[in-house]
């Protein structure tokens, strides 16, 4: 009994794994199909070697086109916004940048034709102060005021922005492209005090353009009211309307001489003093001030560069 239930078990096994081996075998293709097939696959690339529109296989190709054709293209719509979103975020990033490069240019823009007339016209000054140079035939040192003298202190001053280490001192004339600003009071290594001829302390020598006659122009003390005094030596010379008054200075004064002051506008004649007077617009409008030039010797040494009598820089 138990060789027969034995054998029994073993015959079971066997039929089990031989089950096994028929399902199998069963699931496999025939080595015919894919002899077949593989056949097939070496006749169509054979005939679709060369391409083209004469391909025997271009009717079928057409056919699977047309079919899948629409497929693929639902299908690549649908997925499009998903593969897109790497490309969109870097694209994204690289508008950022381009935006903000583009706010700074813009700024920057915008300051530079804020700023375009100012620079125009000090370079106009810087011009301007070498033509005066030429023509006076003085050195100048080129400054800008940087301050105007305090009310309380009851002056018409400015400071300027150059002092001793530039070569400046005390009395030395100072000039703008348009004429006469004043002359030197005080320096310190770095900055100058100038009194401007319009202060009512300021007495400057002038001298009539078309008469050649001499005499002195008062400051009145106003910036508001820039306007001068002319009183001429000899009172029985009327200046004319319109007459420039240039600086009859010397070498040695506190003013060169030459250097233009300012316009006549009116004549009054006073009988009870039998004298004349004469009202001058000065050529400078000191409410402006901005690049001026100190005249110096020429040689002078400084620690910026210096206009020579010839207009060229040192």
């Amino acid at each position: 009994m138990g060789a027969l239930g034995g054998n029994g078990a073993t015959g079971g096994r066997e039929r089990r794994w031989r089950g096994i081996s028929r399902l199998d075998a069963r699931n496999r293709p025939p080595r015919s199909l894919l002899v077949a097939l593989l056949l097939a696959s070496v006749t169509l690339i054979t005939l679709d070697f060369h391409g083209g529109t004469d391909s025997p296989v271009e009717p079928a190709r057409r056919v699977i086109g047309e079919a899948f054709g629409p497929v693929e293209s639902a299908t690549a719509a649908v997925i499009r916004p998903f593969t897109a979103v790497p490309s969109w975020l870097r694209t994204q990033g690289s508008l950022n940048d381009e935006i903000r490069d583009l706010e700074a240019e813009n700024s920057e823009l915008h300051s530079l034709v804020a700023t375009a007339g100012y620079d125009r016209n000090r370079l106009e000054e810087y011009d301007g102060l070498t033509q005066s140079a030429e023509n006076l035939g003085q050195a100048l040192v080129p400054a800008r005021v940087v301050a105007y003298g305090s009310s309380q202190s009851f002056s018409n001053t400015v400071t300027i922005d150059a002092g001793s280490q530039a070569g400046i001192g005390a009395d030395m004339t100072v000039i703008n492209n348009d004429g006469l600003v004043g002359r030197v009071l005080r320096v310190t290594r770095t900055t100058a005090t100038v009194l401007l001829i319009i202060d009512e302390e300021s007495i400057v020598g002038g001298r009539v353009g078309s008469s050649l006659e001499i005499g002195f122009v008062h400051g009145k003390g106003s910036l508001a009211d820039d306007e001068l005094d002319l009183r001429l030596v000899d009172d029985a010379v009327i200046p004319a309307e319109h007459d420039t008054v240039v600086t009859w200075g010397s070498s040695e004064g506190p003013y060169q001489q030459g250097v233009p002051v300012g316009r006549v506008t009116d004549v009054y004649s006073s009988l009870i003093e039998s004298s004349q007077r004469a009202v001058l617009q000065p050529f400078v409008n000191f409410s402006a001030l901005d690049v001026v030039g100190v005249m110096v010797p020429t040689g002078t040494t400084s620690d910026r560069a210096v206009i020579e009598a010839d207009g060229a820089m040192r």
